[in-house]
């Protein structure tokens, strides 16, 4: 056992008089130490309840036969952190949440981890960890939102943000503004559609390093309490058996994630999260991988914000078990891969069904024959680029028109509320990337805005940073190279035309490669826009988008 290092022999009697300080006993040592990293702090919506979920796992690591450790992660709320200079730390807390899980479990020689994450950054950043050390892992996260209502409908965080769009554009008034506020998000969770933060629990049950249900019991659920407890068991399981991080994330289960995630359509930063987790896990993946896998994978969901359904709804349809067994149905998932459970994909889903179609479609009535992502190429995104193609109008799925250019999400947004975008237009964001923003602002406020003034059936939005998975639209974000990494995108010029087509995968600024070598010669890269700090260090070593925006 690797605790051993800490526990056993004369020579560690030092190590064993400060854990017998912590309360632990000479029995507790005998057991596997257990980490149970989580993302508990009173900032962050999805992260409220995360303690009372730790107390569950540590009853069932106890009941197993272990002894539990809490040890704490950070977290960013993105909601809270959106459209500020703090949304520039969101993607960067991804590398710090992996290096501060790797230190603690490292520094502390645990045997295993259960990691408690709920929200965007804090998911992949955990597993980044888990498959980079190798160790037996458990993830259970914290569990979604409920939905809100407004106007009598069910709705999430999306609909906050593009109702400021409808009181700009003064579709609503501030009374109606102010119920939505209040109404939009009820309680404790990630909030409720297929965004980042559930996308990502999602996709751990797919990849199999989460229980059954991870993605979709909500979070006041006390089902939730008893995975909770589950996943302490599991733990105990994998690391009686010796099933380790990269035992179960591999080739075959990221094909699996891969699947699942068009079949849900999920947040396209996914794309971003999975490439980092298959670097660590020592997996060569690519962007071309995700249009091969989208274009035989039929989308079976439309949730917020693609659709009016929420996360309680994909729950109570069968949850991604249910989507699992669908896909098997035609040979798309690797039913042989190793799971938490210490069975197999296909022994895990096997009675698994749809309970309701409004929320799951079967496999032979599909929103789309292909998956709810794709990745562009042209010459405006030579190393690719990013749609939710499932959250696109279908007469948004090709469009050209005339380029709107600017060189911040704060250029653009008072642009979007002053009125300046017009139908037809392509609002260009550039120098948002992971190096020049730093750190790859998610573009909410300006995808939301063009929403709520009924503006995204007819304008396209195309920026070298991301999207939140709660944006929909023409929106098309991770344009590589990114613009301070001398990208094409840096060359686009007001007015200039440009054509997008998403079904055949193509984006393209309408200018001659004389025109543009022209512009290149011309071209002064400007000064960074943060110069000290934690940002700083992190733009001089973050990779490209297309290599998941990983520290170098």
């Amino acid at each position: 056992m690797r605790s051993d290092n800490v526990t056993k022999g004369a020579e560690r009697a030092p190590n064993r008089s400060l854990f017998y300080a912590l309360g632990y006993t000479k029995e507790d040592l005998e057991k596997p130490l257990i980490a149970i990293v989580s993302a508990h702090s009173d900032i962050v919506p999805g992260h409220t309840n995360l303690d009372k979920l730790t107390d569950a796992i540590k009853m069932g690591i106890e009941a197993a036969g272990g002894t539990p450790f809490m040890v704490p992660a950070i977290g960013v709320c993105d909601g809270i952190a959106m459209g500020h200079i703090g949304m520039k730390y969101s993607l960067a807390s991804r590398e710090l949440i992996a290096d501060s899980t790797e230190t603690m479990i490292m520094a502390h020689q645990f045997d295993g981890a259960v990691l408690v994450p709920n929200c965007d950054k804090i998911v992949p950043g955990m597993v980044m960890a888990a498959v980079r050390m190798d160790i037996p892992a458990v993830v259970c996260s914290g569990g979604p939102m409920l939905a809100g209502r407004y106007d009598g409908e069910e709705v999430s965080l999306s609909k906050m943000f593009e109702a400021v769009g409808a009181y700009k554009a003064g579709m609503i008034n501030e009374a109606k503004l102010d119920e939505c506020e209040q109404n939009c998000c009820p309680g404790c969770g990630s909030c409720s559609g297929m965004y980042t933060a559930n996308s990502m629990n999602c996709l751990c049950e797919a990849i199999g390093i989460a229980l059954p249900g991870n993605g979709t019991i909500p979070a006041v659920y006390a089902k939730r309490l008893q995975l909770g407890r589950k996943s302490g068991a599991a733990i105990m399981e994998l690391v009686r058996n010796g099933i380790t991080a990269r035992d179960i994330i591999n080739q075959r289960s990221i094909r699996n994630a891969l699947t699942c995630d068009m079949a849900l359509g999920c947040s396209t930063n996914t794309v971003l999260h999975l490439l980092a987790i298959a670097k660590e896990a020592g997996v060569n993946v690519d962007l071309n991988l995700f249009n091969e896998i989208s274009a035989k994978t039929p989308n079976l969901c439309h949730l917020a914000p693609a659709g009016p359904t929420h996360m309680p709804d994909l729950y109570a349809a069968g949850g991604i078990p249910a989507v699992q067994a669908e896909l098997a149905k035609k040979d798309l998932l690797n039913l042989d891969c190793m799971t938490v459970t210490c069975k197999t994909v296909g022994e895990n889903i096997q009675g698994a069904h749809i309970l309701n179609t409004n929320a799951i479609r079967p496999i032979d009535n599909p929103y789309s024959e292909t998956g709810g992502l794709q990745i562009l190429f042209g010459n405006i995104a030579p190393d690719g680029c990013v749609v939710k193609r499932s959250a696109v109008a279908p007469e948004m799925l090709t469009h050209t028109g005339p380029a709107r250019v600017f060189d911040s999400e704060d250029e653009a947004i008072k642009s979007i509320y002053e009125g300046g975008i017009k139908p037809g237009d392509v609002v260009v964001i550039r120098y948002e990337g992971p190096q020049g923003g730093p750190g790859m602002r998610e573009m909410l406020n300006p995808t939301s805005a063009l929403a709520g003034m009924k503006l995204d059936t007819t304008v396209a939005l195309v920026t070298d940073g991301r999207f939140s998975g709660a944006s929909r639209g023409a929106a098309i974000g991770h344009v590589c190279p990114e613009a301070f990494a001398d990208g094409p995108i840096g060359l686009v010029q007001e007015g200039d035309m440009i054509e997008i087509d998403i079904p055949n995968a193509a984006i393209n600024v309408l200018v001659s490669e004389d025109e543009l070598a022209m512009r290149r010669a011309k071209f002064v890269k400007p000064e960074p826009n943060i110069k000290s700090g934690w940002l700083a260090r992190y733009a001089r070593l973050v990779d490209g988008a297309n290599h998941g925006a990983v520290m170098k």
